[in-house]
């Protein structure tokens, strides 16, 4: 059975979307990831346009062995579920899932400017596009939604395990010297 069908993005109410997080978060599977077969990475992110009404994603393919850009892809589409925390797959998917269907290239891992497992339902929009894309994916977000961690080191690549009820479920990372970590998570197969 093919997730993307079975797992709809037009829902109706809230109850419905976290139902089918729920479903989502069933088929996750977190396993230790490989870099060694990695070639292309691919990377995700969205904005809004107009009254907001409009979402617009692209994904950009890079080849690791040529150290370069080697696709991009843009998709618009209207939106068609409400800004809520924690719902951002409804939201942003289909437009990120029209950016991956026009991929002539599929990325060995994806990157998606969002939460995976650092997330209130433990399916944030990497875990629930890495399900639906059969792809192995990792959230990185800009604010924590759960969990605490301590303080990274202030050097560029210093971490610090992001927590949950005891689990590790990310990690927060400096990116650069003296900024704010961004947290990351494993979405899907990662």
């Amino acid at each position: 059975m093919d997730p993307r069908n079975a797992l709809p993005f037009s829902v109706s109410s809230l109850p419905e979307a976290r139902q089918i997080q729920e479903r989502i978060r069933a088929l996750v599977r977190h396993v230790p990831f490989r870099l060694d077969g990695v070639r292309l990475v691919g990377a995700a992110d969205v904005t809004f346009l107009g009254a907001k009404e409009v979402v617009a994603a692209g994904i950009v393919v890079f080849d690791l062995a040529s150290r370069a850009v080697i696709e991009e892809r843009t998709a618009v589409c209207r939106v068609r579920f409400p800004y809520v925390p924690g719902y951002l797959a409804f939201r942003e998917g289909p437009a990120v899932l029209a950016a991956w269907d026009a991929l002539s290239r599929r990325p060995d891992v994806m990157l998606f400017d969002g939460h995976g497992a650092a997330h209130p339902r433990g399916v944030g929009i990497a875990s629930h596009m890495g399900v639906l894309l059969s792809v192995p994916s990792v959230g990185c977000a800009k604010k924590r939604l759960v969990g605490v961690h301590e303080e990274p080191g202030p050097r560029k690549g210093d971490t610090a395990p992001l927590t949950r009820d005891g689990e590790t479920v990310g990690a927060a990372v400096r990116t650069r010297a003296r900024v704010k970590p961004v947290f990351v998570s494993p979405g899907h197969l990662a």
